[in-house]
């Protein structure tokens, strides 16, 4: 990863990552024009009231599995180095003392997250770190959200197609991405694999593999 590029960031707590995860990349990183995508797993999520089921080392382990056919697609530890709380306030900044500008740094959120943007640590400083590239999620309107977020609605910029320009993008917005993503969450693959069901297609095919192996949310048979 280098300054010049443009880097786009993808966080959560990745138990497990899903098609979901990856298709939310793809479509920012052909809309908003991106060199490269990292995927940061959290050390500890402060908007999950319980802990992650798997541990750091697998849930990295599965991102690294599921970014490895990508192009342009990275995993990185920041976060699992960093103790305590993850925030995503620390990490753009780590990256800013890393030589990355706010101007080149697209965090990747969907439309059911970003709606509770405002509850989020260091907010509204936030938005000021890192451009905002907000992927739509089944059953979630961008409508929906400039009415839950009035303060934000004229920062909001609708992506529909094509790419965002540089002059566009020089100081940090909130684009809006409309993408066909699967409707999937990690809470949906951990409670189908502890009733034993089908995970496949839920999750890229070596995660799938690495949670039989590990037998990591319930009884699946490798």
């Amino acid at each position: 990863m280098t300054a010049h590029r443009r880097l786009g960031v993808i966080g959560g707590t990745f138990d497990p990552i899903h098609v979901g995860h990856l298709a939310a990349a793809r479509a920012a990183a052909t809309t908003v024009g991106l060199d490269e995508v990292v995927f940061v797993p959290s050390h500890e999520p402060p908007h999950r009231a319980a802990g992650p089921r798997a541990s750091s080392f697998h849930r990295f382990a599965m991102v690294s599995l599921a970014v490895a056919p990508e192009p342009g697609f990275l995993a990185s530890d920041l976060e699992l180095l960093r103790p305590g709380l993850s925030f995503t306030a620390d990490t753009l900044r780590t990256l800013h003392a890393e030589g990355r500008p706010a101007s080149h740094l697209f965090f990747i959120i969907g439309t059911d997250a970003f709606a509770e943007i405002a509850t989020w640590h260091d907010y509204p400083a936030l938005l000021g770190l890192a451009h905002f590239v907000v992927i739509s999620r089944p059953g979630r309107s961008f409508d929906g959200l400039r009415e839950r977020l009035p303060q934000l609605a004229d920062r909001m910029c609708e992506m529909p197609g094509g790419q965002a320009g540089e002059k566009q993008a020089a100081s940090p917005h909130i684009f809006l991405v409309h993408a066909d993503t699967p409707d999937v969450s990690s809470t949906e693959i951990r409670e189908k694999a502890v009733a034993g069901g089908e995970i496949a297609g839920l999750v890229p095919a070596g995660v799938e593999e690495h949670i039989r192996r590990h037998q990591l949310y319930g009884h699946l048979l490798a």
